[in-house]
């Protein structure tokens, strides 16, 4: 059925979410610094954004140690939606060369041992926070898909698990700042989920959070089985303005009217 995942809304701030979630916001910093145009460029925005599409710069949480013999401290950081492994090629802008499939999604049952996601999962683990995401359910006529938008009932935001890496271009000096990216774990969908789609993000629920960041820790293959946060997600059909990547605000995540469902 295609990619699981590739399209989610996140209306929370970066400092806002960092202050929520006793974090240390370093949003700003990371794109700041870097000159590259994935993280510092006009592609990343803090304010809402309704329609995060492959490739644009989002807010993850990870764990870090600012010294190596102090405790870990949950960090926000801003990275490039698509995870870029270490070993791709600097292109000739001197980005990463990104011909190959975007890694925007890795499959829970993989990510321990295939080669792209198997480093980040031993200690380079984050989580993905989303107001929802959304999702095509092919219709009986076999003509447009119709989209829903999954989310959390309860107003708060969903913490969805992904790995993140870094990515030097070749021969860049060892302090210049890396472009960080990430990826979202996928599993098979399960409930009233499974009905729109076989895949859906894998959640991890707030008690979990720092056992699936910790970077001193092994990855908890429990977690990797789970559904965290199962119980708080509501679905709604919406109207297809979602489908096209320019349209952003509010209205995409507003229930469908009855008259738009099989209009287009």
């Amino acid at each position: 059925m295609g990619t699981m995942c590739g399209r989610f809304a996140v209306t929370t701030d970066p400092a806002l979410l960092a202050q929520k979630i006793q974090a240390i916001d370093e949003s700003t910093a990371s794109s700041a610094s870097s000159g590259d145009k994935d993280v510092a460029g006009a592609n990343y925005s803090a304010g809402p954004n309704y329609n995060v599409a492959p490739t644009t710069t989002i807010s993850s949480v990870v764990k870090r140690h600012t010294e190596p013999e102090d405790e870990s401290t949950r960090r926000v950081r801003s990275m490039r939606w698509g995870l870029i492994p270490p070993w791709v090629k600097t292109a000739q802008d001197g980005g990463p060369d990104t011909k190959g499939p975007l890694l925007i999604n890795a499959r829970a049952d993989k990510v321990t041992s295939s080669p792209a996601f198997r480093n980040s999962a031993k200690n380079k683990r984050c989580l993905i926070p989303m107001d929802g995401w959304y999702e095509w359910r092919p219709n009986a006529d076999k003509k447009a898909k119709s989209p829903f938008y999954m989310y959390a009932d309860d107003g708060e935001l969903l913490f969805m698990a992904g790995l993140w890496t870094t990515w030097r271009p070749q021969g860049a000096p060892k302090d210049a700042p890396p472009l960080l990216s990430c990826t979202i774990i996928t599993t098979d969908a399960a409930g009233p989920l499974a009905e729109i789609h076989d895949r859906m993000p894998l959640t991890i629920s707030a008690p979990d959070w720092d056992r699936w960041i910790d970077p001193d820790a092994p990855i908890d293959e429990g977690l990797l089985r789970g559904h965290g946060d199962l119980d708080r997600i509501a679905v709604r059909e919406v109207s297809r303005l979602v489908n096209s990547v320019r349209n952003n605000g509010p209205e995409l995540i507003e229930p469908a009217e009855p008259e738009e469902m099989g209009l287009f």
